[in-house]
């Protein structure tokens, strides 16, 4: 399979003369599952949005397989994005959400799995905050898109079911791209093939986990 590489490059961005994002360079290909570590207010899910062309930027290049892409309407088949608020609306059924969403040669497959086969007759507004985050993941990462981005995919959610999106993801990320950014640094680690970290609006690419403790992001121990 020929890799896909999406580049953002040069992204500035400030907010009442604070600077948010200086010069950021981020580059994300198929098969890596990039981890976006940082305090509150760093300007992790900023990014995100940014990169997705929600937040309009003073400043960015956004490159596709070489390609600059600089209307976001050019990006809505190449980038999926999972905010960290729920999007499905609760008057639909669980089915419905998913047949919306999913290719239909992916429905067989994505049926297949247990824990949507025990939501499937539901109506949204029933599920519980796990399973619908479960199900927004998902739906998610089986768009037919190149790159996902996965803002706080963990907030609130049960080790169990944590544990089931860490293998959705490992398992997408074959043939996708995935830049995932959450407080809950213990499981981004673990997912993550590389690990960059936003502090005073530069992104620093750490070529291991331990610098997470030369940077000031964790106290040793912590990892």
């Amino acid at each position: 399979m020929t890799k896909s590489v999406l580049e953002v490059d040069s992204v500035q961005k400030q907010y009442d003369g604070k600077i948010i994002l200086s010069d950021v360079y981020l580059k994300c290909e198929t098969n890596n599952i990039i981890g976006v570590l940082g305090r509150n207010g760093s300007g992790k899910s900023t990014l995100l949005k940014i990169i997705f062309g929600i937040v309009i930027a003073d400043f960015k290049f956004v490159r596709i397989d070489g390609e600059v892409k600089s209307k976001t309407s050019e990006l809505l088949h190449q980038i999926s994005y999972l905010p960290q608020e729920n999007f499905i609306p609760n008057l639909f059924s669980v089915n419905k959400a998913i047949v919306l969403s999913i290719p239909k040669e992916k429905l067989d497959e994505f049926y297949a799995d247990e824990m949507i086969q025990a939501i499937l007759s539901k109506k949204v507004k029933h599920l519980s905050g796990g399973e619908l985050r479960y199900l927004e993941i998902k739906i998610i990462l089986n768009n037919p898109s190149k790159f996902v981005l996965l803002d706080e995919p963990y907030n609130g959610l049960s080790p169990i079911i944590i544990e089931k999106i860490n293998e959705l993801i490992i398992s997408i990320s074959k043939e996708k791209g995935i830049i995932i950014t959450d407080h809950n640094y213990e499981n981004v680690i673990k997912v993550s093939t590389k690990l960059v970290l936003m502090k005073e609006g530069k992104l620093h690419h750490l070529k291991d986990k331990n610098e997470l403790v030369e940077k000031g992001y964790l106290k040793l121990g912590m990892i």
